[in-house]
């Protein structure tokens, strides 16, 4: 179920200067047109800039609450495939988020034999998308643009317990964005976190939208069944570099209208 997605901008995800370089800033420049409350908050993003009106008027919004009793077992869904090279990225604070960006050939993740290359991950705290109505501590996007425009987003639900492996490698370096009060792209060194590599045997998939302004729709979304561990130490962590309207940067779930949700178990 290839989603092809020509009002998609890399800007939707805070992808538009990477252009393959790690090293380049991304939305860290510019003032922050939204937030998590008040006067900017989600019920008020369409009304922020004319370019925001999906946000209200769009039938196809993410985050939604999954309720896995109505989710369609799938006969044509397969594990998912994901190969991550390891590579020299970049951590930066968007102010809303906080993210790691990707250079070209850093890896991809193929589904319905399309492969979609990983351009950028970043996490939300707490979880936007909620199994049976449970929401989660915090969740992970890792956003993969295909070459054709193709829109691909996995997204890790995680629980409270033992620290997060993969926040572990950059503990130091999270450390230093709260530091960095110009919220400056930090370079990360060979990055290659083995659990990006995990075989998924469950999981969900429909076709969303960003969950930021400017809300672009038709971008699929491969939920994970399995939630990970995260410490509440590391959540701290995710929410310090924020801005003070952003520091519980997870959008409200948005109706299915009627979207098919399926999913996927081994």
């Amino acid at each position: 179920m290839p989603v092809n997605n020509p009002g998609f901008h890399e800007e939707d995800w805070g992808l538009e200067s990477s252009g393959g370089d790690p090293l380049q800033p991304s939305l860290v420049d510019k003032p922050l047109q939204f937030t998590y409350s008040g006067a900017t908050g989600p019920t008020q993003w369409a009304s922020l800039s004319p370019s925001f009106e999906l946000c209200a008027t769009g039938k196809s919004q993410s985050p939604i609450d999954i309720v896995t009793k109505q989710a369609i077992p799938s006969k044509t869904l397969k594990p998912l495939i994901r190969k991550y090279n390891a590579v020299n990225v970049t951590l930066v604070n968007n102010k809303f988020t906080v993210a790691i960006e990707y250079p070209d050939h850093t890896g991809e993740i193929i589904v319905d034999d399309k492969h979609y290359p990983l351009k950028q991950m970043h996490w939300h705290s707490p979880s936007e998308h909620r199994i049976n109505g449970k929401r989660f501590a915090a969740e992970l996007h890792m956003v993969h643009v295909s070459e054709d425009g193709n829109v691909l987003a996995v997204a890790t639900l995680f629980k409270y317990g033992k620290p997060d492996p993969l926040l572990g490698e950059i503990h130091d370096k999270m450390k230093e964005l709260v530091r960095n009060e110009e919220a400056g792209p930090i370079k990360i060194r060979h990055f290659h976190p083995a659990e990006l590599r995990r075989t998924s045997t469950k999981y969900y998939r429909y076709i969303g939208s960003s969950s930021v302004p400017p809300c672009s729709e038709n971008l699929m979304y491969l939920v994970l069944a399995k939630a990970r561990t995260i410490s509440r130490e590391q959540v701290e962590a995710l929410k310090a570099p924020l801005d003070m309207g952003c520091k519980y940067n997870a959008r409200p779930c948005q109706p299915i209208n009627g979207r098919r949700v399926e999913v996927y178990e081994d």
